[in-house]
C-alpha cells in the first residue's frame, strides 16, 4: 500500500508570505500548485522513460505517474512516483533553519530528483521541471515579461520577471507578489521559455540526484517606516545571486541540516505528545516561517514581520505574533524580540498617543503605521497613508475597534517569555517607559475588562471576558519579572485571587466574569510555562479535565458561542494539562481534522469542530502556537 502523508495542502515553496506555494490535493498530479490565497502558480514536472512521458507534478496533458509515497516533514516534502519500470524520487526542501538566520531569510528552495530502476533494466530517463512566470505577477492578466539565462558558478541558471518593475507597489490580503524576479538554477540545461523557466536533465538509474535551486528576488521586502528594507541575509550587501551561489556550494550540507532538524523535531514532538502531535508539528513548521519576512532594519537590527493571512493582511499584528511565539521560544527566542521590535518602534512615534499597545504596524508589505481600527478604510491593493509621519493629536483610529487589554498583555508577555527563554533583555530595557504605561493600563482596566475586542475578534465585542482578565494578570506578572518590580508581582497575585473567587477552581469555568457560558482558558498557559505561581495546580487539573466531555469530532470548541475552534489555542490548553491522557484527547482531533478535512487550504487554525471544514484563516503564522506543548 502507498505510504501517503495526508494533509489538506502540501507545501512546495515556503519562504515568505509571497513565496508560499502549495499543492491543494491528495496527490501531486491532481491539479496545479497555487499560492496560499488560491491563485494558480503552476510548477509542472514531466518524467520521460524510454521516450514515453508522464506527469509527476502538476497538471498537464501527459498521463499521471503513480504516486507511491509522500512524506511531509518539517522542512521537506518528498514523494516517489513510478512509471514504466522507473521510480522517481523528488524532494522540495525549504531551509527554515533557526540556527542559521541568514539561510532562513533566503527565499530559496532546494529540489532533488533521482531515479531507480524497478525492473533491473537500463532506461533512458529524462526529467523536465517547469516554473510558470505566474509566480512573478498578481492577477490573471499577464504583463510584459522578460528574462534570460546565464551560467552561475558553473550551473545553468535562468530568470524571468516583469519588464516594468514596481516594488512594494500594492498592499492587500489575498494578493500575490507583483514585482521581483524568479530564478531557477540546475544541473541540467535551464532556459527561459514562453511562459516561465524550464530545466531538463538526464538521470542515471541509481546514480546521483540532480540538484535544482528555485529562488525569488523580491528586490525590496518591506517598507519599514519609510525605508525600503531587504531580507536579513542582504544586510551586508549580498544579492540573490549570492544566495543561489551559497546554496550551490553547500547544497548537501543544507539538506543534511534539514534532515537533522526534521529528526530533532519529530523526537521532540513524540516526547511531548505522541505521533498525532508529530503530525501537527510537521504541518506547522514551514507554514509558520513562511507567514513571516525576516528583514534588516535601517539600524541593522532584526525585524520579523508576519502577514495576517486571510483576515485583513496586516503586518506585524501583535495578537497574531502572540499565539505564534512557542515555536520561536523553543528554537530561536531572539526572533520573539524581532517580532516585538517594530511594534515598540511604532508605539514610540508621535502619532501613537494611546496609553495602550498598538494592534499592528501596517498592512503587508507596508509597515507604515497601524491600520486596524483606522477611520479611513483603504481598499485591497491600495496603500494606507503613512501614519508613522502624522503628528501627535491626529485623529486616526476609532477607539471602539482597538484591543487595549489584549495588546498590552501580549507585548508584556512576549517580551518576558522571550527573555526567560534566552532573548536579549536589552530590548525591553530600551523601551521601559512604554512598558510602564502598558502595565498601568492593565492594572487599571484589566481585572474586569469592559466591552472590548480580544484576539478572537471574529466573535465580536465581549464585556467581562475571563480570558482577557487572565491575560491582564499574566501581563502584570510578566512585567514584574521583566523589571524586578516586586509590587507588580504582588498586584498580579491579588488580581489572580480575585479571578479565582469569581470563576472557581472546580473546572467548567465561565466565558465571562458574570458567569455566562464557558471557554478554554488558553491565556493561562504562561502561568504554567513561566512558573508564575498565580493559580493552584488543582485549578489546571480540574479545568483541563472539564474540557473532555465538550470535545467534538474534530476538536474542542473555542467557547460556548459556536462549534468552531482555534487549533493554536487547543495546543496551548493541552500544555496546561499535566495528565498525558488529557493532552492526547485534546490533540488527537486536530490530527484527525488534518487527515480528513475537505477544505483544500494550508493548515487552517479556525475550523468547525463538527464538520472539519475551515471557517477562515489560511496559512497563518499563529500555527507556531502548535509548539506550546514543547515548552
Amino acid at each position: 500500500m502507498p505510504c501517503i502523508d495526508r494533509l489538506p495542502a502540501i507545501p512546495l515553496l515556503a519562504s515568505d508570505p509571497y513565496l508560499s506555494i502549495w499543492m491543494p490535493a491528495d496527490t501531486m498530479t491532481q491539479t496545479d500548485a497555487c499560492h496560499w490565497s488560491g491563485p494558480a502558480k503552476p510548477i509542472r514536472g514531466v518524467l520521460t522513460v524510454d521516450g514515453a512521458a508522464c506527469r509527476f507534478l502538476g497538471a498537464g496533458p501527459e498521463p499521471e505517474a503513480d504516486l507511491t509515497e509522500l512524506k511531509v516533514t518539517a522542512t521537506r516534502t518528498c514523494f516517489t512516483s513510478e512509471f514504466a519500470g522507473v521510480r522517481l524520487e523528488t524532494c522540495f526542501a525549504s531551509p527554515a533553519l533557526p540556527q542559521d538566520l541568514d539561510l532562513l531569510s533566503m527565499p530559496v528552495t532546494l529540489v532533488t530528483l533521482s531515479a531507480v530502476s524497478l525492473d533491473g533494466a537500463e532506461h533512458d530517463v529524462r526529467v523536465k521541471l517547469h516554473l510558470s512566470d505566474r509566480l512573478c505577477y498578481d492577477g490573471d492578466i499577464r504583463p510584459a515579461m522578460s528574462g534570460a539565462s546565464f551560467v552561475l558558478n558553473g550551473k545553468s541558471t535562468a530568470w524571468c520577471g516583469q519588464t516594468t518593475q514596481k516594488p512594494l507597489s500594492h498592499s492587500a490580503d489575498h494578493s500575490t507578489i507583483d514585482w521581483g524576479y524568479l530564478y531557477l538554477s540546475a544541473d541540467g540545461e535551464t532556459t527561459l521559455v514562453g511562459d516561465g523557466l524550464q530545466t531538463c536533465c538526464s538521470l542515471s538509474a541509481g546514480g546521483p540526484a540532480a540538484q535544482l535551486i528555485i529562488a525569488y528576488d523580491d528586490i525590496a521586502s518591506i517598507n519599514y517606516f519609510g525605508d525600503l528594507c531587504k531580507p536579513w541575509y542582504r544586510r551586508d550587501g549580498r544579492q540573490i545571486t549570492d544566495a543561489i551561489r551559497c546554496v550551490q556550494e553547500h547544497f548537501d550540507t543544507i539538506l543534511n541540516d534539514c534532515a537533522r532538524l526534521d529528526a530533532r523535531l519529530a523526537e521532540d514532538a513524540r516526547s511531548a505528545a505522541g505521533e498525532d502531535y508529530e503530525r501537527l508539528v510537521n504541518a506547522a513548521w514551514r507554514h509558520t516561517f513562511a507567514a513571516h519576512k525576516l528583514i534588516a532594519t535601517p539600524a541593522g537590527e532584526m525585524a520579523f514581520l508576519s502577514k495576517e493571512n486571510d483576515s485583513n493582511g496586516c503586518i506585524g499584528t501583535v495578537d497574531v505574533s502572540y499565539p505564534s511565539i512557542p515555536i520561536f521560544l523553543k528554537y530561536c527566542p531572539e526572533l520573539v524580540n524581532a517580532l516585538c521590535r517594530p511594534v515598540l518602534e511604532f508605539a514610540s512615534m508621535p502619532v501613537w498617543t494611546e496609553d495602550f499597545a498598538p494592534h499592528d504596524v501596517g498592512r503587508y508589505p507596508l509597515a507604515t503605521g497601524q491600520v486596524y481600527a483606522a477611520r479611513r478604510h483603504v481598499g485591497q491593493g491600495e496603500c494606507y497613508p503613512p501614519y508613522y509621519l502624522y503628528p501627535a493629536g491626529t485623529d486616526v483610529w476609532d477607539v471602539r475597534y482597538q484591543m487595549p487589554v489584549e495588546e498590552c498583555g501580549n507585548m508584556l508577555i512576549m517580551l518576558e517569555a522571550g527573555r526567560a527563554f534566552g532573548a536579549d533583555p536589552a530590548l525591553a530595557k530600551q523601551y521601559r517607559s512604554l512598558l510602564d504605561t502598558w502595565v498601568q493600563y492593565l492594572v487599571k482596566y484589566g481585572e474586569d475588562p469592559d466591552e472590548q475586542l480580544c484576539t478572537d475578534d471574529f466573535a465580536g465585542h465581549l464585556a467581562h471576558n475571563v480570558n482577557l482578565a487572565a491575560k491582564a494578570i499574566i501581563g502584570v506578572a510578566c512585567y514584574a519579572r521583566l523589571t524586578g518590580e516586586e509590587s507588580y508581582a504582588k498586584q498580579a497575585k491579588t488580581m489572580a485571587e480575585h479571578l479565582l473567587e469569581k470563576i472557581g477552581d472546580k473546572g467548567n469555568t465561565p466565558l465571562t466574569l458574570d458567569g455566562q457560558g464557558w471557554s478554554m482558558k488558553y491565556n493561562l498557559l504562561w502561568d504554567k510555562v513561566l512558573g508564575l505561581g498565580l493559580m493552584p495546580e488543582s485549578f489546571y487539573a480540574a479545568e483541563t479535565a472539564s474540557y473532555l466531555p465538550r470535545i467534538n469530532t474534530y476538536g474542542l470548541p473555542l467557547d460556548s458561542r459556536a462549534d468552531y475552534t482555534k487549533s493554536d489555542w487547543i495546543c496551548w490548553t493541552a500544555r496546561m494539562a499535566d495528565d498525558a491522557a488529557v493532552r492526547t484527547a485534546l490533540i488527537a482531533p486536530i490530527a484527525k481534522e488534518l487527515r480528513e478535512t475537505t477544505s483544500r487550504v494550508p493548515f487552517s487554525d479556525w475550523y468547525d469542530t463538527k464538520t472539519g471544514r475551515y471557517v477562515a484563516f489560511i496559512a497563518r503564522s499563529v500555527q507556531g502556537g502548535i509548539f506550546a506543548l514543547m515548552l
